[in-house]
């Protein structure tokens, strides 16, 4: 049986503040084995700036390719996201190319748009397997026509939407929320999906980040490129990246606030403030999905010299299987730990290094200056098992070199993990 972390309901929300301009839909169009939902799309009602970042897999699947040349045609005129699960249309070669282009075509003339440009097309689901394209094509025309009857997106069309793009996820991951930049209020919407595959840079993770703020498009991509560092590329379940990671983000413009088009601007700094905290809330979802995980571990690197450094210890805790395993058996290992900040192949001097283990009450010293702490009584390992027996976890290292912070989201390894991946297809 599929585990995670906690019950669907607690990371649902039931109500949602979103973007204007905006609308959502979803239909089953059957691409997945079972009746659920399989395609969503999201529209703008005018043109927006846009940006992305993809996988950087050699085996990039034909809507990565394809979403690659859209962000770079589409100007500030892009209006269109489009995402199918069951069917990943990665490694299809020639025909996954024009599959791809067929549905964003389609797509972008069910809505009246621009033929190139306008629409990016995500996919997710089993590698290797072509499109069903004239289940694609029905799907697209019940979008459309969703779309085109609606006048405003509620919270229940986010959510179908989130719901529609999941493949092994157990929950939709969707969040919004209201934000202020010199004062100004926007919006900002979003749905993430993963469960496993995921590790930078990036994941078997698809993403779309939707707000009613006007911001230049290289501002956006400049904001996003640091967003993505801290958040979907600072997240690890098992260790492989996918061939199909896309995050893209739209804004419209429709709060009708001045446009933000400098980054050394404090309005460029307070919204990439704002993108950056918003894309590492729905990275932490994924991971809370994390295949077979029982355990949120949050790692979190202080006085690094760089943020290159302090990522790189975090990123060796966050992919280690004896960590992982440790976690999932709640076994206090601290040796394990140590052991990955050594090999993270950063200049460490270990008698600077500390290590505490953490809950959202208690805090217990396991490594000081390079050493066993030598007042680890009793007590201490009673907090210890209460710690790990938690469902959240943070495991705080100080190396002792610096002033910088990086930090990283994984979860534990467990049997359902191996259970879950040994009959994926």
């Amino acid at each position: 049986m599929r585990r995670h972390l906690s019950t669907v309901s607690k990371h649902v929300p039931s109500r949602g503040v979103y973007p204007l301009g905006f609308l959502v839909a979803s239909t089953t169009a059957g691409l997945k084995k079972t009746t659920a939902p399989d395609m969503a799309l999201v529209v703008s009602d005018r043109d927006c700036a846009g940006a992305a970042v993809f996988t950087r897999n050699a085996f990039a699947a034909a809507p990565v390719l394809m979403g690659r040349e859209v962000i770079k045609t589409s100007g500030d005129a892009m209006r269109a996201v489009l995402v199918n699960a069951g069917c990943a249309n990665a490694c299809t070669g020639a025909q996954g190319i024009a599959d791809t282009r067929t549905a964003i075509a389609k797509t972008a003339a069910s809505l009246g748009l621009k033929s190139t440009g306008s629409t990016l097309m995500l996919s997710t689901g089993v590698i290797g397997v072509p499109l069903k394209m004239d289940r694609i094509e029905k799907g697209i025309d019940a979008l459309s026509a969703s779309v085109t009857k609606a006048s405003t997106a509620s919270h229940e069309d986010w959510l179908a939407a989130a719901t529609a793009i999941m493949t092994t996820d157990t929950f939709p991951k969707l969040r919004s929320k209201e934000f202020s930049v010199n004062g100004k209020a926007y919006r900002i919407a979003g749905w993430s999906k993963g469960a496993g595959m995921i590790h930078p840079n990036m994941a078997t993770m698809l993403a779309g980040i939707f707000t009613d703020a006007a911001v230049s498009k290289p501002c956006l991509q400049a904001a996003l490129s640091h967003a993505v560092e801290r958040s979907f590329n600072a997240i690890s379940v098992d260790g492989d990246t996918s061939t199909n990671d896309t995050l893209v983000v739209l804004a419209n413009g429709a709060a009708g606030t001045k446009l933000i088009d400098d980054v050394k601007s404090p309005e460029f700094a307070q919204f990439q403030d704002n993108l950056t905290e918003f894309a590492a809330e729905l990275a932490g979802l994924v991971v809370r999905d994390g295949e077979g995980a029982t355990k949120f571990l949050d790692i979190q690197i202080e006085n690094a010299r760089t943020f290159e450094e302090g990522k790189a210890v975090a990123t060796a805790i966050a992919k280690s299987p004896l960590v992982k395993t440790a976690m999932f058996g709640q076994d206090a290992n601290w040796g394990r730990i140590v052991c990955a900040v050594g090999y993270s192949g950063v200049d460490i001097e270990p008698t600077k290094v500390n290590l505490w283990m953490e809950s959202k009450n208690e805090i217990v010293h396991l490594f000081k200056d390079g050493a066993p702490h030598q007042v680890f009584d009793q007590a201490d390992k009673d907090k210890a098992k209460r710690i790990l027996a938690g469902e959240d976890i943070v495991i705080r290292v100080n190396l002792g070199l610096g002033k910088v912070k990086a930090q990283m989201f994984t979860c534990d390894l467990s049997f359902d993990y191996v259970k879950i991946n040994i009959d994926y297809t």
